[in-house]
């Protein structure tokens, strides 16, 4: 079975780009680089680690001219050109990670994607389900999550264990976590999640692209988005519920968050779109492309159409 990793950056590598170098277990590393990104510094990595793939802004061009010019440039949503490559290249699972995460030594080790598996089963009569809930530190919300629903979303309840076939499985990240940034600028987190088993809800439920895996089933369905601010990858998971409803596990952190330089109002101004609307969006997922901007629906028929079996 292969498995890919994906990931983009503008910054010189990382310590968390290092040491994702450093997994040789698995097929390929994709680095999605950008006009920012020190184009040099990666091509010695590709050089050193053979299973290291820079896919640089000239190779994207030339391969998916017409994607490309649907996202535009120096914006993370460029990993969605890592996807497409690396369902090309036949991968049956695809790690979508930030340069910013340091992986743990057992990252990518308990693997339930393409399983039936069995996990805690919580529920919640509210339209959404936030994943941080049912957890040591459910003093945060997960990013994307209804701000309507903020203030009732701990009232959940433990069902026991059910059975579940696993699609994608969010792990979680300890550190300096990427919540919304109202919870950033008001609880200023620090966490360590003392989560041991994997769970999962009766209801929709949020996930990010920061250390998620997704199987090659689902990837045509999942995109991060462009123009929706910091909406991008959390939309993205709830138009991949709607096509695949109940597939989404979380488990336990399998990385470090040291956060990059991040301007927090520049990020609340990003999540504006989302306080708006997510709730409708959610609500509404079967007209989902009513609540986009114009540019982000042709981003979404291009990109489904790069996955079109030939």
């Amino acid at each position: 079975m292969k498995r890919i990793i994906v990931t983009t950056t503008i910054n010189e590598p990382t310590k968390a780009i290092k040491k994702f170098c450093g997994i040789d277990d698995w097929d390929c590393f994709i680095v999605v680089g950008d006009k920012k990104t020190p184009h040099e510094l990666y091509r010695e990595l590709e050089k050193k680690y053979p299973h290291v793939l820079y896919y640089s802004p000239e190779d994207q061009e030339k391969d998916f001219p017409e994607l490309s010019g649907s996202i535009g440039w120096n914006c993370i949503q460029r990993r969605n050109l890592g996807f497409v490559k690396a369902y090309n290249l036949g991968a049956e699972i695809v790690a979508t990670v930030d340069d910013d995460n340091i992986p743990y030594e057992n990252w990518g080790k308990n693997l339930f994607v393409g399983k039936e598996i069995e996990c805690d089963y919580f529920g919640t009569d509210l339209a959404v389900f936030d994943p941080l809930s049912a957890t040591n530190n459910n003093f945060v919300w997960h990013r994307g999550y209804p701000l309507e629903l903020v203030s009732k979303r701990r009232d959940v309840y433990y069902m026991g264990k059910i059975k579940k076939k696993v699609l994608v499985q969010a792990d979680l990240w300890d550190g300096d976590p990427d919540v919304d940034a109202i919870a950033r600028l008001t609880k200023k987190p620090c966490v360590k999640f003392q989560t041991n088993a994997p769970f999962c809800s009766n209801k929709i439920s949020p996930f990010n692209s920061q250390n998620t895996f997704l199987s090659r089933e689902v990837l045509p369905f999942y995109g991060v988005l462009p123009h929706v601010g910091r909406m991008d990858d959390i939309w993205g998971s709830y138009v991949l519920q709607k096509f695949f409803p109940g597939c989404v596990i979380y488990c336990p952190a399998t990385v470090y968050q040291e956060r990059n330089g991040q301007d927090l109002i520049t990020n609340l101004e990003k999540e504006i779109m989302g306080y708006r609307n997510t709730l409708q969006f959610v609500n509404d997922l079967d007209n989902f492309e009513n609540y986009l901007p114009e540019d982000t629906k042709s981003f979404w028929e291009i990109y489904r159409g790069c996955f079109d079996e030939k």
